[in-house]
């Protein structure tokens, strides 16, 4: 094995597979091995790095291995099936499409394309990493023959940037004293937002009657974000409930610093580095057990094993009246951000693929 080259249907910026794609690349660089990037699309800024897949066949030399960065429906998909490379699949979780349905049928479709593809490359790849063991346990029941886990590559130390203060002062006068709960990830039916319109609407009238939701993300699933909204203005709330949308990164840092808790109630998430950030920007956590949340969480939040308002509102409360638990919590984030550290994760990857290398027999 001389060359790992990656295959992404598309390299954006300011995206976490996109990220991931570019830091892995140059670690396989910094291993030693040939690695390019190829692609369906890309952004206009990142062509400099990427190259179209039709392209590959006629670079295409012996020993050569194909990673697919597997996370949505792509032409790419067919086209990896039908080399001859040893095929290597990085999977980074895929929407069942039932969370679609009824809100938006060509979302539905896709992600529903998404899976059957996933399904065929499965047993044909020689082996599946996956970025937590959640992922990596959907891979194995898709058929892959080998898994193994590496958390998604990701620049923890980069992803603080300064705080934008105009931004922060003017968030700071739309709510003045009252408590802020925060969630970061696109508006779509897995993430449950509805979920956290309810919970406000219980914790203001058991706990705090100035409080506010804060929703920060890309309005992914319009009729979904219709009926979030419209729920929070049918339960009086459509003054406390705010979104975020095409934030800088010193803006969406302003947002994580006016907030009080992060609150998450996904219930399917294949890693969620939205939780990283809340770790590094020091909030504590309240998550709902489900998907991968638990896994990457760690000991670094509080766990609830039910989405019901009256439950969440509580642990919000406790959270918040309890300087002891709420110290805990963020400390114990800021320690569990150094098993999520690039240097770490980069060296993981290279060493799994090394392994793979030493598996066939030939030279890395």
């Amino acid at each position: 094995m001389t060359a790992v080259h990656q295959f992404v249907p598309a390299l954006l910026p300011r995206d976490a597979t996109g990220d991931h794609t570019l830091a892995l690349r140059d670690a396989l660089r910094g291993a030693g091995w040939e690695s390019d990037i190829y692609v369906e699309a890309a952004h206009d800024d990142l062509w400099p790095e990427a190259t179209y897949f039709e392209r590959y066949p006629e670079r295409a030399k012996p020993g050569d291995v194909l990673l697919y960065q597997l996370s949505t429906a792509s032409p790419l998909a067919e086209f990896l099936l039908g080399r001859p490379e040893t095929l290597v699949l990085d999977y980074h979780n895929i929407t069942p499409s039932s969370y679609y349905d009824g809100w938006e049928d060509h979302t539905s479709a896709k992600v529903a394309l998404a899976r059957v593809q996933a399904a065929a490359l499965a047993p044909a790849a020689t082996l599946g990493i996956a970025d937590s063991a959640f992922n990596a346990a959907e891979l194995s029941h898709m058929g892959c023959r080998t898994t193994a886990v590496v958390p998604i590559l990701v620049d923890i130390a980069d992803r603080k940037p300064s705080v934008d203060e105009a931004e922060s002062a003017r968030l700071a006068r739309q709510h003045g004293s009252g408590t802020v709960l925060l969630f970061v990830g696109r508006i779509s039916p897995n993430k449950t937002q509805h979920h956290l319109v309810e919970a406000l609407w219980l914790y203001r009238r058991w706990y705090d009657p100035e409080a506010r939701l804060h929703l920060v993300g890309p309005a992914f699933t319009e009729s979904y974000v219709e009926a979030v909204f419209a729920l929070a203005d049918e339960l009086g709330l459509a003054d406390a409930v705010r979104h975020g949308e095409h934030l800088s990164d010193a803006q969406l840092a302003a947002w994580y610093a006016d907030a009080d808790v992060f609150v998450c109630l996904s219930e399917h998430e294949g890693f969620c580095i939205p939780l990283l950030e809340a770790m590094q920007s020091g909030l504590p956590v309240v998550a709902f057990a489900a998907g991968a949340v638990p896994e990457t969480l760690g000991h670094a939040g509080l766990l609830l094993g039910s989405k019901r308002p009256g439950v969440v509102a509580a642990a919000v409360d406790r959270v918040r009246r309890d300087d002891v638990l709420a110290g805990r919590l963020v400390a114990a984030g800021h320690r569990r951000l150094e098993d999520f550290l690039l240097p770490t994760t980069r060296t993981r990857f290279v060493e799994v693929l090394a392994g793979l290398a030493e598996d066939r027999g030939v030279r890395s």
